[in-house]
């Protein structure tokens, strides 16, 4: 080691040995035993020879950890920080530390995965359930839903709502003037492909005379106004039509709730509660909707069943409504959620209570008061008298300099016209930050106490709030960091994450994401950026994103990338509607017609009826690849009206088809685009690149490729990686010229990089792992799946392989035999796989019946053999099914999972308790306990509970001293179990 070169220290150093889990010898011990020399070999073989390039992307070198933390450093210290009093949507606030470190920082919660296996996600569960009954509590609506992307989307998801629910014919939809600029032109874009006419008007003055189907107000709105709603509402429901409301939450502590107003739906985003500014994301939006509307609300929804003792417990709820079910019916293309975001909203309320949460609001509030005192003190004129945080100040023709003198002095405000300075209050806001302002306007030499001392009544909101909120013990229990830190220890144990073990779901590609990447997303010179800060305040950012657009172009071949959309899904929408644009452009507009395989991923048909298209479906054959005869009829068929072909690669069948080239050249042949979704681009990156083998378009699900968090089930990201002849009809942003091109498709997301406080990590991944670190961990990826595929194939069917008996980065093992022969489903193995300590494969998805697993390069060889022991000690079980050992009805598959309460009391099963719960001895010492037995999906969605459920289900009113009209959350108290 002493004589060993310095360049070869140096190498050692380098991050992708500590992402890859196989040492260089297990890896090409296992190539060995599948085949091959070595894992590139191997690799070699299963990726076509027409797609595979030699040369690898333009990276620059990997570099260590500690490098990467000082080159992220000297981003963020690019980025000026200042005191931002812009609003406008987004606003200073303080993530208390106890979540900060225990939720924002803690793997338990940033590597869990969304929470469709229930009796493993009780922690998760509860936690969304707390952000819905928060939601629900705030808006005056019964119903809300585990959080949305930020709340342009929305607000766009409202209208849709609201289009679907109309009784009246009229395609128009109104929108306040004084909603949210950002907001307005994200409905716009959504409304534009299905006709839907967007009228903004100054509401105010009254609705218009056109008939319309709904109306979104701003409460308060962006001028910083607050009107009471309730006439407004009225008269739109007289005329036949629905309302949502875009409120802030903050404000709704002492406002009087939409939904006594009448509203029909409520929305808005939760960043001000505890999610730092990071730029414009990851925040979550909400919304809320009257009960008559709860079987149309987008996204996820957290409901209560109860398990196979009766006990109630969390679920996601109506799940037969998720896309890849409804596909091009679905009711939105939303997959994902704000998981990570939505769990820090819902725990600062829970730290800060409703008490807590009046003093910030108040204090927020009073701020302003004092503000406007100062201001009309010194001669200013202020436009509005009722306010909450938000004073607007009428400054003829000098709005932009008092802007530019703020910001001279630490402070950013915002110019509303020429006229107009808005200066927003916050929970940051100091007594020295009102000096600056009031300085900026030439009015200083004010003595604050005494302006505080005389403000009273002029000025304060209304109407005021006067029921109660957060009623619920758990909105009670958990302030002082001892309690709050145990609370979320206690959430963390009942769930399954990444820290715990393995997560083998195929199409999901639950990697690891590099702590170091994480570290710099709640440093303040990345957190505490206002997205509409002024360009030469955010050189930083600025030069991150361009680094990390130019490394994704060069990796997947395009030549132009968008970081706007902040989902993968939203990455689909956005590139739809860029195809569309471009063949209008070129005088074909009349092509709407979206041709997919069958195996697509529901939000590709979901995202193509957003963009107004109609999908088309193209068979597969028995070996799983696209029926190219089927392929070339249809495209025959539509010749004259087909605008793109949607196809995954590797396929969602977890296959490298031979024919993709020649699919995109049948597919552009007959005049049509190639969307290739980047969703598996975790098992093409270093090896193959999609913009150069025939693709037009793809979006890249960031989290399986770049490493960042999946959260829970968020936040994502959706790059739009395009050619250039798509690259004017990118997303834009009406607040940031640089965002996207002049003439591009308007903006698919409310921020104008849309979740932009998590693209360090990514950028981090990409610069700790190099070109080389890339392409060993693709490869490694590849050769996992095929020793799961090897050693479980004499076990259980593998659905699908390549021509050389390959899979790419995931294999399909077919438990429908098993289920004609034996009785047992696909859920009974899924739902055992917990009591091994292990998280189950996809299920059903995209084969019913089958298990998709996918292993990620991120598990070393100990946990592989780990899991296929645990499936093959479970194929053994079956046989003892099989064979009349066991029952049908009763055995360990069937009544799995096993709590440890389970096992106590008397015992009438034929297998015993250690079968149950210590079926391999690793589990003696590693043993994961569910927290709850099987839910009953039926009984769940037939009696649906969001939130709040009857009193009658727990009897914890007098031990809380609670009046027995006080709403309770079914188990999110330790008392309601």
């Amino acid at each position: 080691m002493i004589d060993t070169p310095l360049a070869m220290l140096e190498n050692a150093s380098l991050y992708a040995s500590r992402h890859i889990g196989m040492t260089e010898e297990e890896s090409g011990r296992v190539a060995a035993y599948l085949g091959y020399p070595s894992p590139a070999c191997l690799s070699g073989e299963a990726v076509p020879d027409a797609i595979r390039e030699s040369a690898p992307p333009g990276l620059p070198d990997a570099v260590d950890e500690q490098t990467v933390l000082q080159e992220l450093a000297g981003l963020a210290a690019r980025n000026k920080r200042m005191v931002n009093m812009i609003g406008q949507g987004y606003y200073g606030t303080f993530t208390p530390p106890v979540i900060a470190r225990n939720v924002l920082g803690n793997p338990s919660w940033y590597t869990a995965y969304t929470p469709y296996q229930p009796e493993i996600s009780q922690g998760r569960l509860e936690a969304l359930m707390n952000f819905q009954t928060m939601i629900t509590d705030l808006t005056g609506l019964p119903v809300a839903n585990a959080s949305l992307l930020d709340e342009g989307t929305a607000a766009a998801e409202a209208m849709m709502v609201l289009h679907r629910a109309a009784q009246s014919q009229s395609p128009r939809f109104v929108v306040d003037e004084d909603c949210l600029p950002q907001t307005i032109e994200v409905v716009r874009t959504r409304a534009e492909p299905l006709g839907i006419e967007v009228l903004v008007c100054d509401v105010a003055s009254g609705l218009p005379e056109e008939s319309f189907y709904g109306v979104l107000l701003q409460y308060p709105g962006t001028s910083g106004v607050v009107r009471d709603l309730a006439s407004t509402i009225t008269q739109a429901h007289r005329r036949g039509a629905r309302v949502a409301v875009a409120a802030d939450p903050l404000s709704l502590v002492i406002l009087a709730a939409p939904g006594a107003m009448g509203a029909d739906a409520v929305v808005g985003s939760t960043q001000r509660f505890g999610c730092p500014l990071g730029f414009g994301g990851p925040h979550a939006g909400y919304i809320a909707l009257k009960a008559d509307l709860r079987r149309q609300i987008p996204g996820r929804l957290v409901g209560v069943s109860v398990d196979a003792d009766g006990r109630q417990a969390y679920r996601l709820a109506l799940q037969t409504r998720e896309q890849h079910i409804r596909r091009e019916k679905a009711t939105s293309n939303i997959c994902t959620a704000a998981v990570l975001s939505a769990v820090t909203a819902g725990m600062y309320a829970v730290y800060h209570g409703p008490d807590g949460l009046r003093a910030i609001a108040h204090r927020v509030h009073r701020y302003a008061r004092v503000l406007a005192a100062g201001l009309a003190a010194g001669g200013i004129e202020l436009v509005h008298g009722q306010f909450f945080d938000t004073v607007l100040a009428k400054v003829p023709g000098r709005a932009r300099h008092v802007v530019q003198t703020a910001a001279g002095r630490g402070i950013n405000l915002r110019a509303a016209g020429e006229d107009c300075v808005g200066i927003a209050c916050d929970e940051t806001t100091r007594r020295e930050h009102l000096e600056q302002v009031w300085a900026a306007f030439g009015v200083a030499g004010h003595d604050i106490d005494t302006l505080d001392g005389n403000v009273r009544t002029a000025g304060s909101p209304c109407p005021l709030r006067e029921d109660a909120i957060l009623s619920h013990p758990v909105f009670h229990e958990h302030h002082t960091e001892t309690g709050m830190l145990r609370y979320l220890k206690t959430l963390a144990d009942r769930d399954y994450a990444l820290d715990r073990g393995m997560i083998p779901l195929g199409s999901c590609t639950m990697k690891m994401t590099p702590a170091a990447a994480m570290m710099p997303v709640t440093w303040p010179g990345f957190a505490d950026i206002h997205p509409f800060a002024p360009a030469g305040q955010t050189e930083g950012y600025r030069e991150l994103i361009r680094q990390l657009q130019q490394w994704l172009a060069d990796i997947t071949g395009y030549d132009a990338v968008s970081l706007q959309p902040n989902s993968g899904a939203q990455g689909e929408f956005a590139g739809l509607l860029a195809i569309r644009k471009y063949l209008a452009s070129q005088g074909q507009s009349h092509r709407d017609i979206c041709l997919m395989p069958e195996s697509a991923h529901g939000t590709n048909a979901a995202s193509a009826a957003m963009a107004g298209m109609r999908v088309v479906v193209i068979s597969c054959d028995a070996d799983g690849n696209i029926a190219l005869d089927d392929l070339t009829a249809k495209l025959e068929q539509h010749r004259h009206e087909a605008a793109v072909l949607m196809v995954t690669y590797p396929s969602t069948h977890g296959l490298f088809e031979e024919s993709i080239t020649q699919v995109c050249a049948l597919a552009h042949d007959a005049g049509a685009q190639v969307y290739l979704d980047g969703a598996n681009l975790n098992a093409l990156a270093g090896l193959a690149r999609p913009g150069r083998f025939g693709a037009d378009v793809s979006h890249v699900n960031i989290h399986k490729t770049f490493g960042s968090p999946h959260g829970g089930g968020g936040p994502g990201i959706g790059p739009l990686c395009v050619r250039t002849h798509l690259a004017p009809y990118l997303p834009n942003h009406p607040e940031e010229p640089h965002a996207g091109p002049a003439g591009g498709t308007g903006p698919i997301a409310a921020a104008p990089w849309g979740s932009a406080g998590i693209l360090p990590v990514s950028w981090a991944y990409i610069r700790l792992m190099g070109a080389d670190g890339i392409l060993k961990a693709t490869q490694t990826a590849i050769l996992n799946a095929n020793y799961i595929a090897r050693r479980l194939g004499p076990h259980y069917p593998i659905l699908y392989t390549g021509p050389h008996g390959l899979v790419a980065h995931e294999c399909i093992i077919d438990i429908r035999p098993i289920t004609r022969s034996t009785g047992i489903s696909v859920t009974d193995v899924a739902k055992r796989l917990a009591d091994y300590a292990f998280h189950a494969p996809t299920v059903s998805f995209p084969v019913p019946g089958t298990l998709m697993i996918e292993p990620t390069e991120s598990e070393n060889l100990n946990e592989l053999d780990r899991f296929c022991t645990a499936m093959i000690a479970i194929r053994e079980e079956i046989g003892k099914v099989a064979s009349g050992e066991w029952p049908q009805h009763d055995n360990p598959l069937h009544n799995a999972p096993h709590t440890a309460e389970s096992l106590t009391g008397p015992w009438p099963h034929p297998y015993s308790r250690e079968e149950a719960v210590f079926p391999l001895p690793y589990l003696r010492t590693a043993k994961y306990w569910p927290a709850a037995r099987r839910l009953d999906d039926a009984y769940g969605d037939r009696n649906l509970v969001c939130s709040c459920p009857a009193v009658q289900n727990y009897d914890i009113h007098a031990a809380q001293g609670l009046p027995p009209e006080a709403p309770l959350l079914l188990g999110a108290s330790n008392h309601a179990r």
